[in-house]
């Protein structure tokens, strides 16, 4: 029983594909309800490309996907998992779908490609009409045009090119083929043309995946019909929302998303599951109840869990205005794992890496200049053509404005990169005329009449950025003035600026161009940090993940227990996650790294013996690799060889993607083989000497964490044991669910903590879910600060960040945990260290040790390095 029906309890992510269809979920469903999840979190279900691991390769709105089953094998899984009491959430991607090859698997593309900008579909995707003569770009050939000339060819009315077969616009079936090729809405270039010719707008730098215009309602209505028809049936309980910020109106998408949703389960007008009894008032504004943050419980039972992918910088918040419930948790990941991070030892270890691999500040040397660095490079090169886009847009904007002439396209295309690279977060939310706070933007600036928000351009709709938003252009504004030589040509920052902000006007153009803006900076920062800096950054691995901030990765005690209890009252069903589909190095593989920052010279020592015994052929590579492999627990070269390949071409450094250095990723792989994959067995025994006591402290701890803090945790197949995988498609391999691990061992304590965890969350929703108390337990003692604990309870028990409730007799459920464990070894142990618990008597669910009042720690952890206690 939950509290809130339309609120998970917790959630467990499956990832299909056609080697785990819909049956194969189905067949795991009562072992999954056994662990006490309440959802099974579906990846993508609807129609993807053929052979896809991973379905956000849409091809067909219209279609639950063949190759699991269909929408017979869905309901089929959807009715088992009803049967087990368990719910469904899906995964949807509004932003883009696939460019297949053969075109014709997108129906909507393959009549663009026909017919033109006069198709009834040219609405759906997000193309420059006005660039490439009118034609769409497609980089498709493996060659220029005249090197794959004898590889084209005309068969059954198609054009067809390898596994390609592009429509004909009517009436060209018979020209010669330069003449046919001419004749087409589309012109087929060599791939290489795609980062500065494209003139389509996709997903990062994925020219195979084309972005739909779902700001369009009746091409939201033809996307999501389907899914609409699947929640209106019960088949779907909730949403999780892929990528919101490629979307060029992301608030604008969830409202009316919301609606449909609460149109299609007959709960219009309905205060929103897990979000507040937010309404859509008069001003078109969002707001929460009097008193209640996002994620109190629906008053009148509607609306459908939802959590959007939002990548949160350290500090930046979620907009309250969106009608969610929340993220879906790399929030909660940061926090996590930064307390297993030891700052001092972190810093040593950094010292250790800067001798030992020597890299220059901006290529790994230094956080923050390898970041800057990176981004220029993608903004530049990756995303040329999305710059290029942007400064045709600035360009018509100056142009049709006798007072914002004479900025030179190139100095409009300086001051876009500038300002791009200069933001700290994905994306600014501002847009032309919407919704948003007063900012307090001055009339005029330095830049002159024209170069603020508040200046004569912006009384159309009246202020149209949030304050933060404001504030941070203006501060990149500010810095990227250095970009120009000439202060007068400075000036032309504060036009992009404000041209970014919604401030100029509102015609076609203006709101092309803060939507493209918002849009190419949330590409350029996953490319340039988490898909660049991420991979040349690397004292510790552990801390280039998803949502992460590498350059300060430790979190304090009191850091964590601030953001538990921000998240308890503002979003306290938003999701929590330590490992997704995504992330870059699985939980359990962290772990091992995070122990690291707790031995830091006998790391330095041991990878500078390894390297001796088997050179690499650059010593960033051989830091990386063997943390790589130490992060598995040993050296598996069919999956380690792949995971050290990506991370060399996504870094960049000696080869890439695009433009691959075969001879090195030959000595990359030779190395792998020979040294990390071929490591005499006492190399990982000397390893898991010092490693694996650490580590198994941090697994356990991470987990029980994610599991009781604020927020509904969502677990990836198979984490509910000690579970070390790395990037993709590592991480994508198809489950194993079912089995039972040793007896003994980190898996069985993870395992038996799972699912003591899940069936008291299961149990007693009111402890953790909306409305739910929380606040810090502090240890008393020399070694105090290697405990975190922290008391939940039901609402009826005031709680807060000053200390726990006290009701007599009222129950709740204590979490401990501890941290730096190696550390805590070091300085001699608990000792005299107690944690005095709330009154009453307690009992912990792992151990059966029972305790009350100030119990001694080296007592209630003896068998284990966490507890979790119910009152009894």
């Amino acid at each position: 029983m939950t509290a809130d029906p339309g609120t998970p309890t917790a959630t467990y992510r499956l990832q299909l594909q056609p080697a785990f269809p819909f049956a194969a979920a189905e067949r795991a469903v009562p072992y999954l309800a056994s662990l006490g999840v309440s959802h099974l979190h579906l990846s993508p279900v609807l129609e993807a490309l053929p052979g896809s691991t991973h379905g956000y390769d849409v091809v067909d709105h219209r279609a639950v996907r063949a190759e699991l089953g269909g929408e017979q094998g869905l309901r089929s899984l959807a009715r088992t998992a009803r049967a087990h009491g368990l719910g469904l959430i899906v995964d949807i991607v509004p932003n883009h779908m696939a460019a297949p090859a053969p075109e014709r698997l997108n129906a909507p593309l393959w009549e663009v490609l026909r017919e033109g900008p006069e198709s009834p579909y040219a609405r759906w995707f997000d193309i420059d009409w006005q660039a490439q003569g009118g034609k769409v770009l497609l980089p498709v050939l493996g060659g220029p045009l005249g090197e794959e000339w004898e590889r084209l060819r005309v068969e059954d009315g198609t054009l067809r090119y390898y596994d390609h077969a592009f429509p004909l616009r009517p009436g060209t079936e018979g020209l010669p083929l330069a003449g046919l090729l001419d004749a087409q809405w589309y012109r087929l270039c060599w791939w290489r043309l795609a980062r500065t010719e494209l003139n389509y707008r996709r997903f990062f730098t994925i020219s195979e995946l084309i972005a739909v215009r779902v700001e369009d309602p009746e091409i939201f209505d033809a996307t999501h019909a389907t899914l609409l028809r699947l929640m209106r049936d019960g088949v779907v309980d909730g949403l999780r929302i892929d990528h919101p910020d490629g979307l060029a109106d992301p608030e604008g998408y969830l409202r009316r998303l919301d609606r449909a949703v609460r149109a299609a389960t007959g709960q219009a007008g309905a205060g929103g599951s897990g979000r507040g009894a937010a309404s859509e008032g008069g001003s078109g504004r969002w707001t929460a109840p009097e008193g209640g943050g996002r994620g109190a419980a629906p008053e009148g039972g509607g609306g459908r869990w939802t959590v959007v992918e939002k990548i949160l910088a350290r500090d930046e918040r979620l907009p309250d205005t969106w009608p969610v419930t929340g993220t879906t948790g790399y929030d909660a990941l940061h926090h996590i794992d930064g307390l297993f991070v030891d700052p001092d030892g972190l810093e040593k270890l950094t010292a250790l890496y800067r001798a030992f691999a020597a890299p220059p500040a901006d290529l790994g040397g230094d956080w923050a200049a390898t970041v800057r660095r990176a981004a220029h490079e993608v903004v530049t090169h990756e995303l040329a053509a999305e710059v290029a886009r942007l400064t045709r847009t600035a360009s018509r904007i100056c142009a049709a404005d006798p007072r914002l002439r004479d900025h030179a396209p190139w100095a409009l295309r300086t001051a876009i990169r500038e300002l791009l690279v200069r933001l700290p977060v994905y994306r600014p939310y501002a847009s032309v005329g919407g919704p948003s706070a007063s900012v307090g933007r001055p009339s005029t600036s330095v830049g002159g009449p024209h170069a603020s928000v508040g200046g004569p351009h912006a009384s159309v709709g009246g202020p149209s950025a949030t304050g933060a938003d404001a504030m941070m252009l203006r501060s990149a504004a500010a810095d990227a003035r250095e970009a120009f030589t000439v202060e007068q040509e400075a000036q032309v920052v504060h036009v992009v600026r404000d041209a970014a902000l919604g401030g100029l006007g509102d015609g076609p153009d203006h709101r092309d161009f803060c939507a493209r803006f918002a849009q190419t900076a949330a590409a350029l920062r996953a490319k340039s940090v988490e898909d660049t800096a991420f991979y040349r950054y690397a004292p510790l691995l552990s801390a280039a993940e998803v949502g992460g901030d590498p350059g300060r990765p430790a979190v304090t005690p009191e850091e964590f227990h601030a953001f538990a209890a921000r998240r308890s009252r503002d979003w306290p069903a938003t999701g929590t996650v330590l490992s997704t589909h995504d992330t870059k190095r699985s939980a359990d593989a962290r772990a091992r790294l995070a122990a690291l920052t707790e031995c830091p010279a006998w790391w330095g020592r041991t990878v500078a013996e390894l390297t001796r015994s088997a050179p690499a052929p650059d010593p960033h590579l051989a830091w990386t690799a063997w943390q790589s492999a130490l992060a598995l627990g040993h050296g598996d070269a069919e999956r380690l060889v792949p995971a050290v390949l990506k991370a060399v071409r996504e870094a960049g450094l000696r080869t890439t993607w695009t433009e691959r250095n075969e001879a090195y990723e030959a000595e990359v792989t030779a190395f792998l083989e020979a040294g990390p994959c071929a490591a005499d067995p006492s190399v990982w025994t000397a390893i898991g000497a010092e490693l694996d006591g650490p580590a198994r402290a941090n697994a356990l701890g991470a987990a029980l964490l994610q599991l009781t803090m604020p927020g509904v945790p969502d677990l990836y197949m198979g984490t509910e044991h000690i579970y070390t995988a790395l990037v993709d498609p590592d991480n994508r391999r198809p489950p194993e669910l079912g089995g039972e691990p040793a007896a003994q061992g980190p898996s069985a304590e993870k395992l038996l903590l799972t699912r003591a965890a899940l069936r008291l969350r299961r149990e007693h929703p009111g402890w953790f879910g909306p409305g739910s108390g929380y606040a810090p337990l502090t240890a008393e003692g020399p070694t105090a600060a290697h405990c975190t604990a922290f008391v939940r309870t039901g609402a009826s028990v005031r709680t807060s960040v000053d200390g726990p409730g006290t009701a007599g007799g009222e129950r709740g459920a204590v979490t401990v945990v501890t941290r730096l464990s190696r550390r805590l070894a070091e300085a001699g142990g608990w000792g005299a260290t107690r944690l005095p618990l709330p009154p009453g008597r307690w009992r912990d669910l792992l151990t059966g040790r029972t305790a009350e009042g100030a119990v001694p720690l080296e007592e209630l952890l003896a068998r284990l390095p966490v507890a979790l206690l119910v009152r009894i």
